[in-house]
This record gives structure tokens, sequence and C-alpha cells, in this order.
């Protein structure tokens, strides 16, 4: 692959990434602090909504697929590349994949499945949505980290490979 093509996919990659953890960055900044001081009800409906919405977004599409685009840069960069430009491209993969598409998958999916199947209002609900919006945003700010840091360690590795 020649030197340009190599810089655009993980240049273009990295973007994707920052754009993911700024998505990540609204929810941990304010939506998740202005839907916790909201009643319990009007919280958990809108999160409910917004779980449901998102499925359909540009967003979850972004966010899913870089994954698999992640494992392939690393074995791209694994198999071809040498230098110092090698690790901070493996690194900022491994990163994506590992802080933002499992903490994802194992994190914030699963509380996301337990409250949509909950009724709106309820002691039951109520109580799991105390506990949610704080586990929801601990894990939250994980994934908002880790797609920046992908970010900026495959722009490192841009800036090196070229």
């Amino acid at each position: 692959m020649s030197e340009t093509v190599v810089l655009i996919a993980f240049g273009s990659v990295a973007l994707v990434m920052a754009l993911v953890s700024g998505v990540f960055l609204g929810f941990s900044d304010f939506i998740m602090r202005s839907l916790r001081v909201s009643s319990p009800r009007a919280g958990i409906e809108a999160m409910q909504q917004i779980n449901r919405e998102v499925l359909s977004s540009a967003f979850v599409f972004s966010l899913l697929a870089l994954a698999p685009v992640s494992l392939g840069l690393i074995g791209y960069a694994w198999f071809a590349l040498g230098g110092p430009e090698q690790g901070w491209f493996i690194a900022g993969g491994a990163i994506y994949v590992v802080g933002t598409f499992l903490v994802t998958l194992f994190g914030n999916v699963p509380m996301n499945r337990r409250l949509d199947a909950m009724a709106v209002e309820g002691p039951e609900t109520e109580a799991y949505w105390a506990q949610y919006a704080v586990a929801w945003t601990r894990w939250n700010h994980v994934r908002t980290a880790a797609s920046a840091v992908a970010a900026a360690a495959l722009l490192v590795g841009c800036a090196i490979y070229a």
C-alpha cells in the first residue's frame, strides 16, 4: 500500500474515532447529568428512548464498524509496517477495541437492555435508575477516553509515518 493510502486510511479511522469520542463526551459531560437531575420518570423514559433510537444511527454504525476496521489496521501494521509508527498504530487499534468496543458490549449495553425491559415507573425501576445513571456514566467515561486516546495514537503514528 502506498504511503499516501496508509496515511489516509489511518487518519480517516482516527477522525471517526474522535467523532465517536465526541458523542460519548456529550453524554459524560452534560446529557447524563441532565437526565439524573430530571425526575426519575423523565430520565428513565428519555434514556430508554435514546437507547432505542441510537440503534439505527450513524453513530452506532461507526462505533461498531470501527472494531473490525481497527483489527484490520492492527493486522496491517503488524505485518506490513515497521518502525515506531507500528507501535502507535497497534496501540490505537487495541485501545479502541478494548476500551471502547468491549466496554460498550460488556458494560453499557447490558445495562441499557435491563433498563429497556423495565417499566418507566415503579420503585424497582427508580432504584435501578439511581445505580444505572452513575455506573453507566462511569463506563462511558472509559469509552470517551479510550476512543480519544486511540484516535490520538493513530494520529501520532501518522505523523511519525509521514
